[in-house]
């Protein structure tokens, strides 16, 4: 497969509903937070994590198709055996340390890694722990994701009639267990993606990231919700994934300008709004994705640009 020739830019809105997108571990799995304007945040990390996901569901184990970073993987088990498929001694811990001074055989290392796994592939790895394979940038990198409203987190409490133990069952008292749970009633996120035919350029030592794996890309953006259901991430779904694709590989526009094209507002009573100015009116907190009307700018786009619905 070859490496892809063109450069991407991406908007992606996803909303939840009654759930937690992205707990934050310093605060109590509370909803992230932008403490200064009450949007909600969702990491780049939590995205990439649904992504692998999809992936690791739809091609599982097939080749070129592995996820580096699985849940309970060992990493240095996984470059040892990048090191014995490029035909390496590695029993000695020593040598496994440092990279090949031959950088045929270093860049070896890095390739292999680049093939058989589909997340080192897109989003890049370093891969310098005790068993180094170095280290490569990714093609696909994501921003955070940014609620276009202010978001007001619920606390709710929820209670669990089973005991725990024998002891607990037989006490006379009240067994049930009490617990807490963070929610956000309603949000619509959106977030930017890039995507650098430049670091997928496997002659320019990039991942190889090729029409192929950006067509699973596009699967995973489109599904990972429909595979990610929980009860502590109520109800998510992908709303819109509007694409900008460049004729050339370094892009025939700016990104941020491209993005501007792509505009959310909000409606109330037949009436639209921009989400930062309500112009005297004070409509009720958004609750669903039809409070909201998203408006794409196609006319005049830059030479070279090609706009794209993927949703």
């Amino acid at each position: 497969m070859t490496a892809i020739r063109n450069r991407y830019d991406f908007v992606y809105l996803f909303d939840v509903t009654n759930g937690n997108p992205n707990g934050d571990p310093d605060a109590g799995n509370l909803p992230r937070l932008d403490p200064e304007t009450n949007q909600g945040l969702v990491s780049d990390v939590c995205l990439k994590r649904k992504i692998r996901n999809l992936v690791a569901l739809d091609k599982g184990d097939k080749d070129g198709h592995e996820i580096y970073m699985a849940e309970r993987a060992i990493l240095n088990n996984q470059h040892k055996r990048a090191w014995k498929a490029v035909g390496i001694d590695t029993s000695k811990v020593e040598t496994l340390k440092k990279l090949p001074k031959d950088e045929d055989k270093a860049r070896e290392l890095t390739a292999w890694m680049c093939r058989n796994f589909y997340d080192i592939r897109t989003f890049g790895a370093v891969m310098t722990t005790g068993v180094n394979c170095g280290q490569v940038r990714g093609p696909v990198q994501f921003a955070f994701a940014r609620s276009v409203e202010p978001i007001l987190p619920l606390e709710i409490s929820i209670t669990r009639m089973a005991a725990t133990t024998e002891k607990d069952a037989e006490s006379k008292g009240d067994i049930r267990t009490m617990g807490r749970k963070y929610i956000v009633p309603y949000g619509l996120y959106r977030t930017h993606g890039y995507v650098s035919a430049k670091l997928a350029d496997d002659s320019r030592k990039g991942t190889g990231f090729s029409e192929d794996d950006l067509n699973l890309l596009w699967t995973a953006l489109i599904q990972m919700f429909e595979h990610d259901r929980s009860a502590a991430r109520g109800e998510m779904a992908a709303r819109r994934l509007i694409v900008f694709k460049h004729e050339s590989a370094l892009g025939n526009a700016p990104a941020h300008k491209l993005f501007d094209r792509v505009t959310v507002t909000r409606v109330f009573e037949g009436k639209e709004y921009d989400t930062g100015e309500r112009r005297g009116h004070n409509p009720p907190p958004a609750r669903s994705y039809g409070d909201y009307a998203v408006h794409v700018n196609r006319s005049d786009l830059p030479g070279g640009v090609e706009l794209i619905d993927k949703i």
